[in-house]
Formats: structure tokens, C-alpha cells, sequence
């Protein structure tokens, strides 16, 4: 049986900077398995990005299955979505995304078909701190690594992820990388599009997932590397605030 065709989605605002999307473009094109379509949509960006996109696929010799797709509506959800379906549109039946500020290891695409392998429909990976960015000492690595397991443990016990009509328990997908069926992801509603300021577009997205189907899991052997910038700039404890329903609402949420 054929293999069902894969698609990268990648949103991007602004990171026409050092540490920005072409760091992301260079680390999907050393993957193991390079069989994969890719979606950059540029949100609105005012700073280049578009056309960094550009000029770096054409560099990577990469034009024939990469593609770059405007979305004008502000929000990770609205850009993350419209990249999904893009994918799907050009015949995608397995959907990953990751961010414009991530960087995955050669061996990131290989993981993320295995984990489908295995049964799962939706694959909720994990993340890594990026130290090329912005200096991270070790023990700033498993502070790190502590927030982002304690911001699971919260997620399995907020109310919001309880209740009736749930077919199984709750876990985090961050959405700079995770993956799911063409075919799942349509009949969850996909991304709500929205702003990130209002919703979580990716917990929104797991808990439409967790009313369809048990068939989806965390998967730590698909990970990312993952940019610091928001701990750095707000704090352990506000970016724990952040990610606990906006209990900390900064002025500025897109960091560079």
C-alpha cells in the first residue's frame, strides 16, 4: 500500500532575523527523510520574511515541493490552518507542524512517520530549549524542562479539559510540534481561527481530537528544539501564567 504523502506546515510573523526562519528552512531540508511538502505561511509579516522564504527555498533547491502561502489574518490558529489545508489541498494525508523559531533534528520527519506507524492519529511531541538563540546554562535547561512538564501536569487536571464527552485523557500537543491525519484534522474543525492572545489554538485542537478518538498519544521521540525568547522576556512564572488560560496578559505577545 502507498504511503499517504506528508506536509510541513510552518507559520511565520517577522523572523527574517539570524535565528529565524531560515534556521528553520536549513534544518527541514537535512532531514533523513526529505519526502515531504512544505507550507510557509507568512502572516502579515512587515519585515522581509516572505521574501527570505523565498530566496532560501530557491537556494535549497526546494521550489518544486515548497511553497510559501499568504494568510492576512492575524493568529497562529488562522495561519496554522490555512497552511493544513493547503497541505491538504495539494494531496497530503499526513499533516506536522512546527514553528518559524523551532529547530528539528535531521531525524524529526522520520519520527513523526513511525509514531503514525504505530497507530496514532494524532502525535504530540516534545520540546527542547534552543541555546543557539539566547544563552541557556544547564541548570536554565531543566528549569526549562520542568515548566514544560509542569505545564502538562496542569493541563491534564484544568477544568476545561474535563468533563463529559471525552473519550480520553488530556495531553499536551504543543503546536510548534505535532502532527496529525488529513483526515482527523477535518473532521476536528481543524485550528480555530483565532488569535493567540484569545485561544490556544493547539490545546483547542487536541480537545475536538479527544471527543472523535482514543487514537492519539504523546510521543517524546518526536521533538523539537524550541526558541526561549517568551521565558526570557516575561519570566518563568508569568510564561507559566501565560500558558495557564492568560492568567498573565503581557502588552506584547509576539516576541523577538
Amino acid at each position: 500500500m502507498r504511503e499517504a504523502r506528508l506536509a510541513v506546515v510552518v507559520p511565520a510573523l517577522n523572523e527574517a532575523h539570524e535565528s529565524g526562519i531560515a534556521r528553520t528552512l536549513e534544518a527541514l531540508h537535512a532531514q533523513e527523510d526529505d519526502d515531504f511538502d512544505l507550507v510557509v505561511v507568512d502572516n502579515g509579516s512587515t519585515d522581509g520574511t516572505a521574501e527570505l522564504v523565498r530566496t532560501t527555498v530557491e537556494r535549497l533547491g526546494r521550489a518544486a515541493r515548497w511553497r510559501l502561502v499568504h494568510e492576512p489574518q492575524k493568529g497562529t490558529g488562522a495561519a496554522a490552518d490555512t497552511g493544513m489545508r493547503e497541505a491538504i489541498t495539494g494531496g497530503a494525508g499526513l499533516l506536522a507542524r512546527t514553528d518559524a523559531d523551532c529547530l528539528p533534528p535531521p531525524e524529526w520527519t522520520r519520527a513523526v512517520r513511525t509514531a503514525f506507524q504505530a497507530g496514532d492519529e494524532l502525535i504530540a511531541g516534545r520540546l527542547v530549549p534552543r541555546t543557539d538563540d539566547r544563552p541557556v546554562s544547564r541548570v536554565q535547561q531543566a528549569v526549562l524542562a520542568g515548566v514544560v512538564r509542569l505545564a502538562s501536569a496542569f493541563g491534564k487536571v484544568r477544568p476545561g479539559n474535563r468533563g463529559e464527552g471525552y473519550l480520553g485523557p488530556y495531553v499536551m500537543a504543543p503546536g510548534c510540534n505535532l502532527a496529525i491525519t488529513a483526515d482527523l484534522y477535518q473532521r476536528a474543525g481543524g485550528f480555530p481561527r483565532t488569535r493567540i492572545e484569545d485561544v490556544h489554538e493547539d490545546r483547542a485542537l487536541v480537545n475536538a481530537v479527544r471527543r472523535l478518538t482514543t487514537a492519539y498519544g504523546e510521543h517524546p521521540e518526536v521533538w523539537v528544539r524550541a526558541s526561549t525568547r517568551r521565558v526570557h522576556a516575561w519570566g518563568v512564572v508569568r510564561t507559566l501564567g501565560w500558558y495557564a488560560d492568560h492568567r498573565y496578559r503581557p502588552d506584547v505577545v509576539d516576541i523577538r
